[in-house]
C-alpha cells in the first residue's frame, strides 16, 4: 500500500491506516508517483492566506473516494486541529472502503486515558466524553471505559509528589519463550551460565542507583521486579536480590512491592517464602489461559492445573494481593474457552486481574511464522473483552489502568481490573508517566520526569544480559545523568513544593 503525504502528519496517518490494514506493508512517499500503484492513499494539506486545506484520497482497483476539510488559521492549536481533521477525513474513507469502524476511532496512541484526563481537566468530564465520541470518533463503549478508568487512576496519581520515583528491576530470563512475546529475554536453558554473574552485577547497580536516589533527595513509591520471569531465579537468588533492594533503599515510604511470578512452572513454596519474607506484598501469577491445548500451542510449558496449584500455594504462603493475567485473542481460542478461564479465575477471587489483548509484535515467533491478524468480521477478542467487562464488574472489580499497543487483535486494549484497595500503583505510574522511574538490569530504561510537565528524559541500559555484563561500568557512567538532571531542576522543584 502506497501512502503519499506532503506534510508532517505522516506518523499518525500511517498508524491510522494500519488499524484498518494491520497485515499490509505501508510505503510512505513524499513524491507523487508518475504512475499510481494500487492501493494508493494520498493525504495532502495546502496553505492559503486564511486557512489550511485538507484533501484525502483513497483508491483501490474497485474503490475510489475523496474527502476534504479546512482549518481556520485563527485556531488556537492549528497543528493538532489540522492533524485531527485530516485523520477524520481519512477515517471516514477507510470505513467506507472496509465497512468497519474502529472501537477507538482515530486514536492510535498508547495512552488514551492520559488524553482523556487532560481533556477532563481542561473542559470538564462531560465535555471530555463528548470530545472522545464526537471529535475523535471513539465508540460510546470505549469512552465509558475511559471515563471510569480515569476516575480510579486519578486517586493513585494524587499520591505522587514532585520528588517521588519508582524502581524497576529486570530479570531477563524465562523458562521458555512464549510465541507471542517480543520482550528481551532469554531461556535459562541457553543462558543459564549468565544468571549468577548477572545477578551479582545487578545487585551492584541497585546499590549505585539507591545512592543516586539519596543524593537527589528522591522518595521511593513503588518497586517492581519484572522481566522475563523473576522466579526463574532460585529461592536463594531471590533472597539475595530482594535483600539488595531493602538494604539499599529507604523502604519506609514504599507503598507497593511487586514481584512477577508470571510462569506457574517456576513457582515453589521456597521461592514464595523468599519473596514474602523479603517484604514484597504483591505477586502476579499469569495463566494467560486455562486451556491446556492453547498453552502448549503458545509455548507455555505448564498446565492449567499448575496455575491453580501455584495460586493455592501463594495463598497458603500468605500473599494477600495476587494478580493474574489473561490474554484475549490467543491463536485458535474461542470465546467459550476464554469465558471458562475467566469464570474459573473469578472463583479463585484474586485481588486483581489484567486482561490483555493479543498484540502481534514484529519480533514474536507468531509473526515470524507468518500468522496475521484476523481482519474478517469482528475478531473473537472483541466478544471476550465485552464478557470480561461485564463479568468483572459483577464480581466487584473496577478498571484502574488501560493502555494500547500496535497491531492488536481488533485494535482493542489492555485493562487492569482490581478490587477496591488493590489497584496496581506501579502500573498506573508507568503508564501515565507520572514520575521518574529508575531502571536496573538488562533492557531497563530509566525515565526521568520533570514534575508537573510532559518533559521526559530516558537513559537506556544495555538490552541483553551478556551486553549488560560486558558494558557494566559504561552503563553506570550513563546513569550519572540522574544527578545532573535533578541538579538542573533543584530550584524548579523547590518552587512547586512550596
Amino acid at each position: 500500500m502506497i501512502l503519499y503525504i506532503n506534510n508532517q502528519y505522516h506518523y499518525e496517518t500511517e498508524n491510522l491506516i494500519r488499524c484498518f490494514f494491520p497485515n499490509d506493508k505501508i510505503e510512505v512517499t513524499r513524491e507523487l508517483p508518475a504512475e499510481k500503484q494500487l492501493p494508493f492513499i494520498s493525504a495532502m494539506t495546502s496553505e492559503t492566506e486564511n486557512d489550511i486545506e485538507i484533501r484525502v484520497t483513497v483508491e483501490t482497483e474497485s474503490f475510489f473516494a475523496e474527502d476534504s476539510a479546512s482549518v481556520d488559521r485563527s485556531d488556537d492549536d492549528i497543528e493538532k486541529t489540522t492533524e485531527r481533521r485530516l485523520a477524520v477525513c481519512l477515517y471516514g474513507l477507510l470505513v467506507r472502503l472496509t465497512g468497519k469502524r474502529q472501537p477507538w476511532g482515530i486514536l492510535t496512541g498508547v495512552r488514551p486515558i492520559k488524553l482523556f484526563r487532560r481533556l477532563a481537566e481542561q473542559y470538564g468530564q462531560e465535555r471530555a466524553e463528548r470530545y472522545f465520541t464526537d471529535e475523535l470518533l471513539v465508540s460510546e463503549e470505549k469512552t465509558r471505559l475511559s471515563a471510569v478508568t480515569e476516575k480510579h487512576e486519578r486517586k493513585i496519581l494524587a499520591l505522587s509528589k514532585p520528588r517521588s520515583f519508582s524502581l524497576y528491576i529486570s530479570i531477563p530470563f524465562c523458562p521458555s519463550r512464549c510465541s507471542y512475546c517480543s520482550f528481551v529475554s532469554q531461556s535459562v536453558e541457553s543462558a543459564g551460565k549468565l544468571v549468577a554473574p548477572y545477578l551479582e552485577l545487578l545487585c551492584r547497580e541497585i546499590e549505585y542507583t539507591a545512592q543516586l536516589a539519596r543524593d537527589c533527595g528522591l522518595i521511593l513509591e513503588t518497586v517492581y521486579i519484572g522481566g522475563g520471569t523473576p522466579t526463574t531465579l532460585s529461592a536463594a537468588q531471590l533472597s539475595q536480590l530482594i535483600s539488595a533492594v531493602r538494604s539499599s533503599f529507604d523502604m519506609s515510604t514504599c507503598r507497593e512491592f511487586t514481584v512477577e511470578a508470571g510462569r506457574p512452572d517456576t513457582i515453589s513454596r521456597e521461592k514464595l517464602e523468599a519473596i514474602l519474607s523479603g517484604g514484597a506484598d504483591r505477586i502476579s501469577i499469569n495463566p494467560q489461559t486455562l486451556n491446556d491445548e492453547i498453552l502448549q500451542l503458545i509455548g507455555r510449558r505448564h498446565s492449567s492445573a499448575q496455575t491453580l496449584d501455584a495460586f493455592s500455594l501463594a495463598r497458603e504462603t500468605g500473599f494477600k494481593h495476587i494478580n493474574m493475567d489473561l490474554i484475549a485473542g490467543l491463536p485458535t481460542e474461542k470465546p467459550e474457552s476464554f469465558i471458562a478461564t475467566l469464570d474459573k479465575l473469578c472463583s479463585l477471587s484474586p485481588e486483581s486481574i489484567t486482561v490483555h489483548t493479543l498484540a502481534m509484535k514484529r519480533s514474536s515467533r507468531l509473526t515470524q511464522q507468518g500468522r496475521e491478524l484476523d481482519t474478517d468480521g469482528e475478531p473473537p477478542a472483541a466478544a471476550m473483552l465485552r464478557y470480561a467487562e461485564k463479568k468483572l464488574v459483577s464480581e466487584g472489580y473496577h478498571p484502574y489502568y488501560l493502555y494500547r499497543q500496535t497491531r492488536m487483535e481488533g485494535n482493542l486494549e489492555n485493562v487492569g481490573w482490581a478490587k477496591q484497595g488493590y489497584d496496581g500503583l506501579y502500573n498506573v505510574y508507568v503508564m501515565d508517566e507520572t514520575h521518574t522511574v529508575l531502571g536496573c538490569g538488562a533492557g531497563a530504561v530509566s525515565k526521568l520526569k520533570k514534575p508537573a510537565s510532559e518533559m521526559l528524559e530516558r537513559i537506556f541500559n544495555y538490552k541483553y544480559p551478556y551486553e549488560y555484563i560486558n558494558g557494566f561500568d559504561e552503563m553506570l557512567r550513563r546513569k550519572e545523568r540522574v544527578k545532573v538532571f535533578y541538579a538542573e531542576l533543584a530550584e524548579y522543584i523547590s518552587q512547586i513544593c512550596l
